[in-house]
Protein backbone atom coordinates (compact mmCIF):
# COMPACT_ATOMS: atom_id res chain seq x y z
CA UNK A 1 0.00 0.00 0.00
CA UNK A 2 1.25 3.34 -0.84
CA UNK A 3 1.31 5.76 2.01
CA UNK A 4 3.97 8.07 1.54
CA UNK A 5 3.68 10.70 -1.74
CA UNK A 6 6.54 12.43 -2.89
CA UNK A 7 6.36 15.19 -5.67
CA UNK A 8 8.90 16.74 -7.45
CA UNK A 9 9.19 19.09 -10.86
CA UNK A 10 12.02 20.58 -12.91
CA UNK A 11 11.44 23.99 -14.35
CA UNK A 12 11.86 23.60 -18.20
CA UNK A 13 14.31 26.70 -19.02
CA UNK A 14 17.02 25.07 -19.93
CA UNK A 15 19.22 21.80 -20.89
CA UNK A 16 19.64 19.28 -17.79
CA UNK A 17 22.85 19.46 -15.86
CA UNK A 18 24.15 16.82 -13.26
CA UNK A 19 22.99 19.32 -10.38
CA UNK A 20 19.35 18.43 -12.07
CA UNK A 21 20.18 14.63 -12.11
CA UNK A 22 21.73 14.31 -8.29
CA UNK A 23 19.78 17.14 -6.89
CA UNK A 24 16.19 16.35 -7.88
CA UNK A 25 15.98 12.94 -10.67
CA UNK A 26 18.35 9.80 -8.95
CA UNK A 27 16.82 10.25 -5.85
CA UNK A 28 13.35 10.78 -6.91
CA UNK A 29 13.62 8.16 -9.25
CA UNK A 30 15.03 5.51 -6.63
CA UNK A 31 12.38 6.69 -4.64
CA UNK A 32 9.38 5.70 -7.11
CA UNK A 33 10.47 2.24 -6.49
CA UNK A 34 9.69 1.93 -3.27
CA UNK A 35 6.50 0.07 -2.94
CA UNK A 36 5.15 2.25 0.20
CA UNK A 37 5.65 5.71 -2.65
CA UNK A 38 2.84 7.48 -4.64
CA UNK A 39 5.24 9.61 -7.03
CA UNK A 40 4.09 12.79 -8.80
CA UNK A 41 7.12 14.16 -11.52
CA UNK A 42 6.23 17.29 -13.30
CA UNK A 43 7.42 19.53 -16.25
CA UNK A 44 7.24 23.00 -14.63
CA UNK A 45 6.56 24.62 -17.77
CA UNK A 46 4.31 28.11 -15.98
CA UNK A 47 7.39 28.41 -13.86
CA UNK A 48 9.43 28.72 -17.23
CA UNK A 49 7.44 31.61 -18.45
CA UNK A 50 8.98 34.10 -15.47
CA UNK A 51 12.66 33.04 -15.99
CA UNK A 52 12.35 32.99 -20.15
CA UNK A 53 11.34 34.74 -22.91
CA UNK A 54 11.75 32.44 -25.83
CA UNK A 55 8.94 30.42 -26.54
CA UNK A 56 11.04 27.49 -28.85
CA UNK A 57 13.39 27.12 -25.93
CA UNK A 58 10.36 26.39 -23.20
CA UNK A 59 9.47 24.03 -25.74
CA UNK A 60 12.27 22.51 -26.70
CA UNK A 61 13.32 22.06 -22.74
CA UNK A 62 10.05 20.46 -21.76
CA UNK A 63 11.10 17.84 -24.09
CA UNK A 64 14.66 17.35 -23.16
CA UNK A 65 13.56 17.22 -19.62
CA UNK A 66 10.95 14.11 -20.59
CA UNK A 67 13.35 12.79 -22.18
CA UNK A 68 15.73 12.74 -19.35
CA UNK A 69 12.94 11.86 -16.74
CA UNK A 70 12.76 8.37 -19.05
CA UNK A 71 16.14 7.53 -19.83
CA UNK A 72 17.03 7.61 -16.49
CA UNK A 73 14.52 4.97 -15.33
CA UNK A 74 11.29 6.83 -15.19
CA UNK A 75 8.39 4.36 -14.99
CA UNK A 76 5.20 6.31 -15.88
CA UNK A 77 3.20 3.41 -16.00
CA UNK A 78 4.38 3.03 -11.97
CA UNK A 79 4.67 6.99 -11.23
CA UNK A 80 2.21 10.04 -12.24
CA UNK A 81 4.19 11.97 -14.72
CA UNK A 82 2.69 14.89 -16.35
CA UNK A 83 3.28 18.75 -17.95
CA UNK A 84 2.18 21.19 -15.16
CA UNK A 85 0.22 22.97 -17.95
CA UNK A 86 -2.08 20.28 -18.77
CA UNK A 87 -3.76 20.65 -15.49
CA UNK A 88 -5.61 23.46 -15.68
CA UNK A 89 -6.96 22.99 -11.69
CA UNK A 90 -3.37 24.36 -10.75
CA UNK A 91 -3.96 27.58 -11.80
CA UNK A 92 -7.13 27.87 -10.28
CA UNK A 93 -5.48 26.99 -7.53
CA UNK A 94 -3.08 29.12 -7.35
CA UNK A 95 -5.75 31.81 -7.43
CA UNK A 96 -7.60 30.29 -4.19
CA UNK A 97 -4.26 30.15 -2.46
CA UNK A 98 -3.45 33.79 -3.26
CA UNK A 99 -6.86 35.07 -1.84
CA UNK A 100 -5.48 33.25 1.78
CA UNK A 101 -1.97 34.70 1.61
CA UNK A 102 -0.82 37.72 2.80
CA UNK A 103 1.75 39.94 0.84
CA UNK A 104 4.02 40.45 3.70
CA UNK A 105 4.89 37.05 3.66
CA UNK A 106 5.62 37.03 -0.45
CA UNK A 107 7.77 40.21 0.64
CA UNK A 108 10.33 37.78 1.78
CA UNK A 109 10.38 35.34 -0.20
CA UNK A 110 14.08 35.02 -1.40
CA UNK A 111 14.06 35.77 -5.17
CA UNK A 112 11.67 38.86 -4.35
CA UNK A 113 13.87 40.33 -2.08
CA UNK A 114 17.64 39.72 -3.87
CA UNK A 115 15.72 41.56 -7.32
CA UNK A 116 14.48 44.70 -4.63
CA UNK A 117 18.08 44.55 -3.05
CA UNK A 118 19.83 44.69 -6.27
CA UNK A 119 17.38 47.46 -7.81
CA UNK A 120 18.18 49.27 -4.06
CA UNK A 121 21.49 49.58 -4.64
CA UNK A 122 21.67 50.28 -8.03
CA UNK A 123 19.70 53.55 -7.46
CA UNK A 124 16.92 52.20 -9.01
CA UNK A 125 13.23 51.59 -8.32
CA UNK A 126 12.73 48.94 -6.18
CA UNK A 127 10.56 46.98 -8.12
CA UNK A 128 12.18 47.93 -11.76
CA UNK A 129 11.67 45.20 -13.69
CA UNK A 130 10.26 42.72 -11.51
CA UNK A 131 7.00 41.07 -12.83
CA UNK A 132 3.99 39.60 -10.36
CA UNK A 133 5.01 36.23 -11.43
CA UNK A 134 8.46 36.65 -9.83
CA UNK A 135 6.29 37.65 -7.30
CA UNK A 136 3.72 35.06 -7.04
CA UNK A 137 5.96 32.23 -7.60
CA UNK A 138 5.78 31.18 -4.36
CA UNK A 139 1.93 30.48 -4.40
CA UNK A 140 2.11 28.95 -7.82
CA UNK A 141 5.14 26.35 -6.22
CA UNK A 142 2.42 25.94 -3.66
CA UNK A 143 -0.28 24.99 -5.67
CA UNK A 144 1.52 22.34 -7.32
CA UNK A 145 2.29 20.69 -4.26
CA UNK A 146 -1.06 20.80 -2.65
CA UNK A 147 -2.92 20.25 -5.28
CA UNK A 148 -1.84 16.52 -5.03
CA UNK A 149 -1.35 16.97 -1.30
CA UNK A 150 2.32 15.76 -0.87
CA UNK A 151 4.18 14.87 2.18
CA UNK A 152 7.50 15.48 0.79
CA UNK A 153 8.77 17.78 -1.72
CA UNK A 154 12.49 16.74 -2.77
CA UNK A 155 14.54 20.06 -2.90
CA UNK A 156 17.94 22.01 -2.60
CA UNK A 157 18.85 24.10 0.06
CA UNK A 158 17.72 27.25 -1.50
CA UNK A 159 14.19 25.78 -1.69
CA UNK A 160 13.04 25.31 1.63
CA UNK A 161 11.74 28.94 2.02
CA UNK A 162 9.31 27.93 -0.58
CA UNK A 163 8.05 24.48 1.49
CA UNK A 164 8.02 26.21 4.15
CA UNK A 165 5.46 29.26 2.76
CA UNK A 166 3.43 26.54 1.24
CA UNK A 167 2.95 24.83 4.58
CA UNK A 168 2.29 28.13 5.88
CA UNK A 169 -0.58 28.95 2.99
CA UNK A 170 -2.34 25.45 3.50
CA UNK A 171 -2.12 26.51 7.18
CA UNK A 172 -4.30 29.61 6.43
CA UNK A 173 -6.34 27.85 3.95
CA UNK A 174 -7.41 24.70 6.58
CA UNK A 175 -7.87 27.48 9.23
CA UNK A 176 -10.38 29.56 7.38
CA UNK A 177 -12.50 26.46 5.01
CA UNK A 178 -11.44 22.87 7.20
CA UNK A 179 -8.38 20.62 7.14
CA UNK A 180 -8.28 20.34 3.18
CA UNK A 181 -4.22 20.67 2.70
CA UNK A 182 -1.57 18.20 3.79
CA UNK A 183 1.37 20.30 5.21
CA UNK A 184 4.31 19.27 3.17
CA UNK A 185 8.04 19.01 4.41
CA UNK A 186 11.11 18.89 2.10
CA UNK A 187 13.12 16.65 1.47
CA UNK A 188 17.07 17.19 0.91
CA UNK A 189 19.33 14.09 0.01
CA UNK A 190 22.68 14.51 2.37
CA UNK A 191 25.71 15.73 0.84
CA UNK A 192 24.51 16.29 -2.85
CA UNK A 193 21.67 18.73 -2.79
CA UNK A 194 23.68 21.55 -3.93
CA UNK A 195 26.66 20.21 -6.57
CA UNK A 196 29.45 22.97 -7.52
CA UNK A 197 29.78 23.96 -11.17
CA UNK A 198 32.92 24.52 -13.54
CA UNK A 199 33.85 27.49 -11.53
CA UNK A 200 33.56 26.14 -8.03
CA UNK A 201 30.00 28.25 -7.64
CA UNK A 202 26.54 26.30 -7.13
CA UNK A 203 25.93 24.62 -10.60
CA UNK A 204 23.09 26.93 -12.30
CA UNK A 205 22.14 27.79 -16.02
CA UNK A 206 21.94 31.42 -14.35
CA UNK A 207 25.36 31.60 -14.09
CA UNK A 208 26.25 29.01 -17.10
CA UNK A 209 28.39 27.02 -15.19
CA UNK A 210 26.65 23.75 -15.50
CA UNK A 211 28.07 20.48 -17.42
CA UNK A 212 24.92 19.24 -19.30
CA UNK A 213 23.83 15.60 -18.16
CA UNK A 214 23.94 14.04 -21.01
CA UNK A 215 26.40 16.00 -23.22
CA UNK A 216 28.69 13.37 -25.96
CA UNK A 217 31.38 11.57 -24.03
CA UNK A 218 34.44 13.92 -25.54
CA UNK A 219 32.53 16.93 -24.76
CA UNK A 220 31.78 15.71 -20.61
CA UNK A 221 35.82 15.44 -20.29
CA UNK A 222 36.67 18.53 -21.89
CA UNK A 223 34.13 20.00 -19.50
CA UNK A 224 35.38 18.13 -16.42
CA UNK A 225 39.02 18.71 -17.34
CA UNK A 226 38.23 22.63 -17.07
CA UNK A 227 36.92 22.87 -13.78
CA UNK A 228 38.91 25.01 -12.23
CA UNK A 229 41.60 24.34 -9.25
CA UNK A 230 43.99 25.88 -7.40
CA UNK A 231 47.49 25.94 -8.21
CA UNK A 232 48.87 23.10 -5.88
CA UNK A 233 51.99 20.85 -7.64
CA UNK A 234 51.35 17.21 -8.61
CA UNK A 235 52.97 15.70 -4.64
CA UNK A 236 51.46 18.49 -2.71
CA UNK A 237 48.38 17.57 -0.36
CA UNK A 238 45.23 18.90 -1.03
CA UNK A 239 42.45 19.79 0.59
CA UNK A 240 39.06 18.16 0.34
CA UNK A 241 36.99 20.49 2.04
CA UNK A 242 35.89 23.30 -0.85
CA UNK A 243 37.26 21.28 -3.82
CA UNK A 244 34.89 21.42 -6.97
CA UNK A 245 36.08 17.89 -8.15
CA UNK A 246 36.00 16.09 -4.53
CA UNK A 247 31.97 17.26 -4.02
CA UNK A 248 31.65 16.20 -7.56
CA UNK A 249 32.80 12.80 -7.21
CA UNK A 250 31.15 12.06 -3.87
CA UNK A 251 27.71 12.62 -5.30
CA UNK A 252 28.46 9.48 -7.55
CA UNK A 253 30.75 7.54 -5.73
CA UNK A 254 30.60 4.93 -3.43
CA UNK A 255 31.41 5.83 0.28
CA UNK A 256 34.40 3.61 -0.54
CA UNK A 257 35.21 5.31 -3.31
CA UNK A 258 35.10 8.52 -2.08
CA UNK A 259 37.43 7.53 0.85
CA UNK A 260 40.05 6.85 -1.44
CA UNK A 261 39.69 9.72 -3.23
CA UNK A 262 40.27 11.34 -0.04
CA UNK A 263 43.47 9.48 0.64
CA UNK A 264 44.59 10.20 -2.74
CA UNK A 265 44.17 14.10 -2.00
CA UNK A 266 46.09 14.06 1.01
CA UNK A 267 49.09 11.94 -0.92
CA UNK A 268 49.33 14.99 -3.18
CA UNK A 269 47.45 13.36 -6.65
CA UNK A 270 47.92 15.99 -9.60
CA UNK A 271 44.51 17.64 -10.22
CA UNK A 272 44.42 16.00 -13.75
CA UNK A 273 45.02 12.49 -12.49
CA UNK A 274 42.19 13.77 -10.00
CA UNK A 275 39.75 14.97 -13.26
CA UNK A 276 40.63 11.83 -15.16
CA UNK A 277 39.26 10.01 -12.10
CA UNK A 278 35.84 12.34 -12.01
CA UNK A 279 35.33 12.36 -15.65
CA UNK A 280 35.26 7.95 -15.37
CA UNK A 281 33.34 7.63 -12.49
CA UNK A 282 30.31 10.03 -13.73
CA UNK A 283 30.64 8.51 -17.53
CA UNK A 284 30.06 4.85 -15.54
CA UNK A 285 26.93 5.91 -14.50
CA UNK A 286 25.56 8.21 -17.18
CA UNK A 287 26.69 6.50 -20.86
CA UNK A 288 24.05 3.98 -20.78
CA UNK A 289 21.53 6.15 -19.97
CA UNK A 290 22.98 8.80 -23.02
CA UNK A 291 21.72 6.58 -25.36
CA UNK A 292 18.36 6.23 -23.98
CA UNK A 293 18.36 9.56 -24.51
CA UNK A 294 19.39 9.87 -27.41
CA UNK A 295 17.08 7.87 -29.09
CA UNK A 296 13.93 8.91 -27.05
CA UNK A 297 14.95 12.70 -28.07
CA UNK A 298 14.08 11.59 -31.74
CA UNK A 299 11.08 10.51 -30.99
CA UNK A 300 8.78 13.47 -29.45
CA UNK A 301 5.44 12.40 -30.43
CA UNK A 302 5.87 9.33 -28.09
CA UNK A 303 6.88 11.49 -25.02
CA UNK A 304 3.94 13.62 -25.83
CA UNK A 305 1.38 10.55 -25.30
CA UNK A 306 2.80 9.74 -22.26
CA UNK A 307 2.27 12.81 -21.06
CA UNK A 308 -1.30 13.04 -21.98
CA UNK A 309 -1.65 9.89 -20.45
CA UNK A 310 0.16 11.36 -17.32
CA UNK A 311 -2.58 14.16 -17.53
CA UNK A 312 -5.48 11.99 -17.40
CA UNK A 313 -3.73 10.71 -14.56
CA UNK A 314 -3.06 13.30 -12.81
CA UNK A 315 -6.11 14.81 -13.27
CA UNK A 316 -8.17 12.48 -11.84
CA UNK A 317 -6.86 13.64 -8.63
CA UNK A 318 -7.00 17.21 -9.48
CA UNK A 319 -10.82 17.78 -10.77
CA UNK A 320 -12.61 15.61 -7.60
CA UNK A 321 -10.61 17.87 -5.65
CA UNK A 322 -10.54 21.14 -7.18
CA UNK A 323 -14.50 20.53 -7.06
CA UNK A 324 -14.19 20.08 -3.15
CA UNK A 325 -12.35 22.93 -2.68
CA UNK A 326 -14.52 25.10 -4.25
CA UNK A 327 -17.81 24.51 -2.72
CA UNK A 328 -15.06 25.01 0.65
CA UNK A 329 -14.84 28.52 -0.49
CA UNK A 330 -18.31 29.22 -1.58
CA UNK A 331 -18.52 29.13 -5.36
CA UNK A 332 -21.25 26.51 -5.44
CA UNK A 333 -24.35 25.69 -7.17
CA UNK A 334 -27.45 28.26 -6.50
CA UNK A 335 -29.55 25.48 -6.71
CA UNK A 336 -28.17 24.33 -3.68
CA UNK A 337 -29.14 27.21 -1.64
CA UNK A 338 -32.41 26.08 -0.55
CA UNK A 339 -31.21 22.96 0.58
CA UNK A 340 -29.35 24.61 3.27
CA UNK A 341 -30.05 24.95 6.45
CA UNK A 342 -30.69 28.22 7.59
CA UNK A 343 -27.80 29.71 10.65
CA UNK A 344 -29.56 29.65 13.78
CA UNK A 345 -30.14 33.58 14.80
CA UNK A 346 -28.51 32.84 18.55
CA UNK A 347 -25.34 31.87 16.30
CA UNK A 348 -22.18 33.19 18.31
CA UNK A 349 -20.59 35.60 16.32
CA UNK A 350 -16.42 35.32 16.77
CA UNK A 351 -14.41 37.96 17.62
CA UNK A 352 -11.65 39.46 16.36
CA UNK A 353 -7.84 38.20 17.37
CA UNK A 354 -4.14 38.40 17.40
CA UNK A 355 -2.39 35.75 16.65
CA UNK A 356 1.38 35.86 17.78
CA UNK A 357 3.92 33.17 16.41
CA UNK A 358 7.55 32.26 15.41
CA UNK A 359 8.93 31.60 12.21
CA UNK A 360 11.99 29.78 11.52
CA UNK A 361 13.91 32.42 11.00
CA UNK A 362 14.06 33.08 14.53
CA UNK A 363 11.82 36.66 14.43
CA UNK A 364 8.39 36.64 16.09
CA UNK A 365 5.44 37.91 14.13
CA UNK A 366 1.68 38.79 14.39
CA UNK A 367 -1.48 39.06 12.44
CA UNK A 368 -4.97 40.28 12.74
CA UNK A 369 -7.85 37.89 11.58
CA UNK A 370 -11.71 38.81 11.49
CA UNK A 371 -14.25 36.50 12.94
CA UNK A 372 -14.35 34.72 10.21
CA UNK A 373 -10.53 33.89 10.26
CA UNK A 374 -10.11 35.99 7.19
CA UNK A 375 -6.82 38.14 7.51
CA UNK A 376 -6.81 41.49 8.43
CA UNK A 377 -3.43 42.85 9.10
CA UNK A 378 0.34 40.73 8.81
CA UNK A 379 3.80 42.14 10.81
CA UNK A 380 6.85 41.62 9.77
CA UNK A 381 9.52 40.37 12.57
CA UNK A 382 10.20 41.66 15.50
CA UNK A 383 13.51 39.99 16.97
CA UNK A 384 11.55 39.98 20.48
CA UNK A 385 8.11 38.81 21.63
CA UNK A 386 7.83 41.79 23.75
CA UNK A 387 8.28 44.42 20.96
CA UNK A 388 5.67 42.17 19.09
CA UNK A 389 3.22 42.94 21.75
CA UNK A 390 4.21 46.44 22.03
CA UNK A 391 3.08 46.84 18.44
CA UNK A 392 0.02 45.04 19.11
CA UNK A 393 -0.78 47.58 22.12
CA UNK A 394 -0.29 50.61 20.05
CA UNK A 395 -2.59 49.16 17.59
CA UNK A 396 -5.33 48.66 19.78
CA UNK A 397 -4.74 52.52 21.13
CA UNK A 398 -3.81 54.59 18.56
CA UNK A 399 -5.96 52.61 15.47
CA UNK A 400 -4.57 53.09 11.99
CA UNK A 401 -2.02 56.02 13.13
CA UNK A 402 0.17 52.92 13.99
CA UNK A 403 0.53 51.77 10.72
CA UNK A 404 3.57 54.45 10.22
CA UNK A 405 5.14 54.23 14.00
CA UNK A 406 9.07 52.81 13.06
CA UNK A 407 10.48 49.09 13.50
CA UNK A 408 9.25 46.37 11.32
CA UNK A 409 6.10 47.10 8.72
CA UNK A 410 2.51 46.27 9.73
CA UNK A 411 1.01 45.36 6.47
CA UNK A 412 -2.51 45.67 6.20
CA UNK A 413 -4.23 43.54 3.96
CA UNK A 414 -8.14 44.54 4.50
CA UNK A 415 -9.16 48.34 4.53
CA UNK A 416 -8.51 50.84 7.18
CA UNK A 417 -11.66 51.08 7.90
CA UNK A 418 -12.48 47.25 8.46
CA UNK A 419 -9.12 47.24 10.59
CA UNK A 420 -10.68 50.15 12.41
CA UNK A 421 -13.75 48.07 13.28
CA UNK A 422 -11.62 44.77 13.67
CA UNK A 423 -9.77 47.21 16.60
CA UNK A 424 -13.19 48.45 17.93
CA UNK A 425 -14.69 45.43 18.17
CA UNK A 426 -11.64 44.25 20.36
CA UNK A 427 -11.87 47.13 22.86
CA UNK A 428 -15.56 46.68 23.30
CA UNK A 429 -16.59 49.60 21.18
CA UNK A 430 -17.69 47.83 18.53
CA UNK A 431 -21.27 46.30 17.55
Amino acid sequence: MKTLRVLTGITTSGTPHLGNYVGAVRPTVRASRQPEVDSFYFLADYHALIKVGDPARVQRSTLEIAATWLACGLDPEAVTFYRQSDIPEIPELTWLLTCVTGKGMLNRAHAYKASVDKNTASGEDPDAGVTAGLFMYPVLMAADILMFNAHRVPVGRDQIQHIEMARDIAASFNHLYGEHFTLPEAAIEAHVATLPGLDGRKMSKSYDNTIPLFTPREQLRKLIMGIVTDSRLPGEPKDTDGSALFQLYQAFASAEETAGLAQAYASGIAWGEAKQLLFERIDQEIAPMRAAYEELMQNPAQIERTLQRGAEKARSVATPFTRQLRHAVGLRALDTLAAAAPAPKSAKIMAPSFKQYRQSDGLFYFKLVDGGGQLLLQSEGFTSPKEAGQAITRLQSQGTAALDAPGPRLNLIASATELSTALAQLSGQGS
